[in-house]
């Protein structure tokens, strides 16, 4: 009796030895770092890392080791004295074409990041940052659907030979189309209804003359907002990279905000500056006539009506000036496989203006080469010589705008393009998928507004963190003692389990990549003093069996076994408010929901499995005359 099989054993091991090794990351604290990437008119090569080692080491800075990553390059540090120091070194040597932003990063060691053992993310509250919540203009993300489909209207009309005397739009009376009688008004009915499905219409009169009022049906009022938060979130997240967070939050609250929180930054300004950056897409020409004369644009003979312009290997190629159309007028992107060839393609939708131009113009150009210009306006502060910030008469730093063009993509001209057509030559899908990304995502689908702005400093994170762990180990230390106290050899044991459920919570939230937050500090120590009631539970049903008069194992076993229905069922009503608080909440309350609920699972594991087998192996297989209870 009270004996566990070996497979038994096995599962707790499996479970508790890669609980340790999970859980241990978070013990190595992190190392400040500086992290450094390229704009998109830039890379960062072997060259350009081998400046920066040079520039630091003829600066007397020491730095104890250098990380290529997607993203650019880490340096890491000792102290943050070094940090700082070396920010300013970095950005006087490589000059604005670079990012440098400072970080933190994980000091684990490489054996434990090999097999993807990293420590949890702390949130805004424990680490200090800026968090940001916006407001997307949903009224002005369908006044310009409407602007869209009042140029759409009209070349759908001219493309069926019907007539019609005007096409306008405004903001309180939608879409009104005038025809010159009833036959013309029925026939554009029929196109709206077949062509435009977004629209609902209603006939009426116009000074006299038969006219639809048309407005946007109310599923496309609901896709077109949930098409704009989603596509503002994307592009949030591809400027928020550059500010070399490691873990930024961009999330949707509510129907229209979004909520954007930065760990460990503290310029908002800089912050607000590239969030709110201006990025467009413009189409153009390549300039296969004077494609030959490439070394002498780059020498400033740049030939009439041209322009020298770089790629995203910096390889030089010339352009003619006029822009063909622009980003505005591409309506969908997503990343495919070409059937033909299995290669990366992109397939690009235009609006009706788009599909025009670009019908027209790849029909006289067969055979040559057509570029994908990605446009960013940005401003930066003005330095000096020295390095230092210039300021005006009033004492504000002087900022100078800036604007970034490269060429993402010149594939060559097949066939004549319409509403609907494909960039090849791209190198992998990955590519093809952060290409279509870029044309989605390179300009914000609609105005957003920030609504509201918070700055948490980092002494203060540190003040919370050191609070936050101060509450946990006064809480399980005093849980700890009463245990032992009150349940002697069997407090013990619940002892041991409640570590060890506060190791695999933490192992859990760490392999999930957890952003843990004061919130779920909470939800912790909520989850300590939980987690041993099902061992009270269980140990008062043994003392219960003994006053019966029943065998130290038969009360061993019944307090197990009979204990385990009362213990499941109230761990399942707490995990069911735990999931409601995690559907229904928002940010600290889905944090104090998640650590909640996997402190539920934990212990039910620790409690009730693990301590039955610690229990089994102290007092199983053996005559028992009296249990230290």
């Amino acid at each position: 009796m009270n004996k566990y099989p070996l497979w038994k054993y096995l599962i707790i091991l499996a479970v508790i030895i890669p609980g340790f090794l999970y859980a241990l990351p978070n013990l190595y604290g992190e190392d400040p770092a500086l992290q450094i990437s390229a704009t998109r008119s830039a890379v960062i090569d072997a060259s350009t890392e081998q400046q920066i080692k040079s520039a630091l080491t003829d600066s007397g800075i020491s730095f104890h080791g250098v990380e290529r990553a997607e993203s650019g390059i880490q340096l890491r540090f000792k102290n943050t004295d070094d940090q700082l120091k070396a920010k300013d070194v970095v950005e006087n040597e490589l000059g604005e074409k670079y990012t440098v932003a400072l970080n933190l990063v994980p000091a684990t060691p490489a054996w434990m990041a090999s097999i993807d053992a990293r420590p949890m993310y702390l949130g805004l509250d424990l680490r200090g940052g800026v968090h940001f919540l916006m407001e997307v203009d949903i009224d002005g993300a369908i006044s310009n659907t409407e602007k869209r489909l009042v140029s759409d209207l009209r070349s759908g009309m001219r493309e069926k030979k019907i007539r019609y005397l005007s096409v306008t739009s405004s903001r309180d009376s939608g879409i009104q189309v005038v025809f010159p009688d009833q036959e013309r008004l029925a026939q554009g009915l029929i196109t709206v209804e077949d062509d435009f499905t977004s629209l609902s219409a209603k006939e009426t009169e116009r000074d006299g003359k038969p006219a639809l009022v048309l407005h946007l049906t109310e599923a496309a009022k609901r896709e077109i907002k949930d098409t704009s938060v989603k596509q503002n979130m994307t592009a949030l997240r591809n400027r928020i990279n550059e500010l070399g967070v490691a873990e930024p939050i961009v999330q949707q609250q509510g129907d229209n905000r979004i909520v954007v929180q930065l760990p460990g930054i503290q310029d908002t300004a800089r912050a607000k500056e590239i969030i709110g950056r201006t990025a467009t897409l413009e189409i153009m020409m390549v300039d296969e006539k004077n494609s030959g004369n490439i070394q002498a644009a780059l020498e400033g003979r740049v030939p009439v009506g041209s322009r020298l312009y770089r790629d995203r290997r910096n390889a030089p190629i010339l352009l003619k000036k006029g822009i063909i159309y622009s980003g505005n007028n591409i309506i969908d992107a997503s990343a495919g496989i070409d059937s033909r060839n299995g290669s990366s393609v992109v397939h690009i939708t235009l609006d009706a203006r788009g599909a025009s131009i670009n019908q027209r113009i790849t029909g006289d150009n067969i055979g040559n080469r057509m570029a994908v210009v990605y446009v960013e306006q940005k401003s930066s502060i003005k330095k000096d010589e020295q390095g230092n910030v210039v300021v005006d008469e009033n004492g504000r730093p002087v900022r100078v705008k800036s604007r970034i063009e490269e060429v993402i993509t010149a594939p060559v001209i097949r066939d004549q393009l319409g509403k609907r057509f494909q960039i090849e030559g791209l190198d992998s899908i990955k590519e093809a998928r952060d290409l279509s990304l870029l044309l989605r995502a390179g300009a914000l689908a609609a105005p957003i507004e920030i609504v509201e702005e918070r700055t948490i400093g980092p002494s203060l994170g540190k003040e919370n963190i050191r609070t936050g762990f101060l509450s946990v180990m006064y809480g399980l230390v005093a849980v700890l003692i009463f245990m032992l106290f009150y349940y002697r050899v069997f407090g013990l044991v619940a002892d041991i389990a409640l570590v060890l459920n506060l190791v695999l919570m933490v192992a859990v939230l760490s392999l999930l990549q957890a952003t843990l937050t004061l919130p779920g500090v909470a939800g912790i120590l909520l989850t300590i003093g939980m987690a041993v009631d099902a061992n009270v539970l269980i140990f008062e049903r043994i003392k219960e069996e003994l006053r019966n008069g029943v065998t130290p194992q038969a009360a061993i076993h019944a307090g197990y076994d009979k204990a385990l229905s009362t213990i499941v069922d109230a761990n399942i009503t707490t995990l069911i408010a735990a999931v409601v608080l995690f559907n229904f909440g928002t940010g600290p309350i889905k944090g104090f929901a998640i650590t909640l609920s996997i402190g539920i699972l934990t212990s039910m594991f620790t409690s009730i499995m693990v301590s039955r087998g610690i229990i089994n192996l102290i007092y199983g297989g053996r005559q028992v005359k009296k249990l230290a209870i």
